[in-house]
């Protein structure tokens, strides 16, 4: 009797050592998704799935999902270090009543969105959500239509953010939102557009450290908005164009500070505004064209 009650066991044992390397074998380092797929696929080029939530779970940490043909492939939650790429082709998330993606990953994990068009449709929630990770990086995105943010980093630790090439517009309230509970979230924006949002183009909160270059805010309430309650804000902002603000092209309030070099702002109800946080203006910044051009704790510095 003992000796069966043993091989029972061996048996058992064997059987899920088989069972969890057949799982491990299942997931690909690179998958494919494509709008006449099956998410009951296994995600290959010749055998692709629907969704990006099909392909990841079959996709090993730290691979790429890849779109072979257009298609809308559907809101995605994130757990891993995963690139998702629709270059080559138009690929399309549509995130009516939720958030187009949300990553809420291992402490060590990078994610990389790369090459979709999110679309909120007017009730989506936030294209983008940045909960937990170590980085974020968004590349050649068009982000859109949103009743909350584009792009919303609201994490517990330190993480990193970075945002290159792409659009934000639309959205009810920031093009991109940043805030942090403990630790600093760094980051850069580049070569980025974000414009008709409604309440600011960017909106940079306690413990970030952000630089922005080669932007353009246009047609939002308040082109850069640092608040630094609880732990001051810090952006830097170089060769980044800010018009049409219907409030204030950059403003610095509690505990923020915004440095800016070589930029333009103009065409704003009030240009630059440090209240009660601090504007520092260093090389050739033109600002001019505003109803007012610079109000509060604004201080001009040399260059070394």
């Amino acid at each position: 009797m003992k000796l069966t009650r043993l091989a029972i066991s061996a048996l058992v044992v064997f059987t899920v050592c088989l069972f969890c390397a057949s799982i491990a074998q299942a997931q690909a380092t690179r998958t494919w998704v494509s709008g006449v797929g099956d998410d009951a696929n296994p995600c290959s080029r010749t055998a692709p799935c629907k969704t990006f939530a099909g392909a990841i779970s079959k996709t090993a940490a730290g691979g790429e999902i890849n779109c072979i043909d257009p298609g809308g492939f559907g809101a995605v939650t994130i757990t891993k270090s995963i690139t998702i790429d629709g270059g080559g082709t138009f690929a399309s998330i549509l995130a009516a009543g939720t958030n187009g993606i949300v990553i809420n990953a291992g402490v060590n994990d990078v994610v990389n969105i790369r090459n979709i068009s999110i679309n909120g449709n007017n009730t989506g929630l936030n294209g983008i959500r940045f909960l937990a990770g170590k980085s974020l990086s968004v590349t050649n995105c068009e982000i859109f239509r949103f009743t909350q943010n584009g792009i919303d980093v609201n994490k517990t630790a330190s993480g990193e953010l970075y945002v290159n090439d792409t659009r934000i517009s639309n959205c009810t309230l920031n093009g991109i939102k940043v805030t942090t509970t403990v630790a600093p979230v760094l980051g850069t924006i580049d070569n980025t557009t974000i414009d008709r949002c409604g309440s600011a183009g960017l909106r940079s909160e306690r413990g970030t450290r952000l630089t922005v270059s080669r932007s353009t805010f246009t047609n939002n309430p308040t082109g850069i908005l640092v608040d630094g309650t609880g732990a001051n804000a810090e952006v830097n902002v170089e060769h980044t164009t800010v018009v049409y603000s219907s409030s204030i092209g950059i403003h610095s309030s509690t505990a923020g500070t915004v440095r800016i070099n070589n930029c333009m702002i103009a065409n704003n109800t009030t240009g630059t505004s440090g209240s009660p946080g601090s504007v520092i203006s260093g090389g050739t910044n033109f600002i001019q064209g505003n109803t007012t051009n610079t109000a509060g704790n604004f201080t001009s510095v040399g260059t070394t």
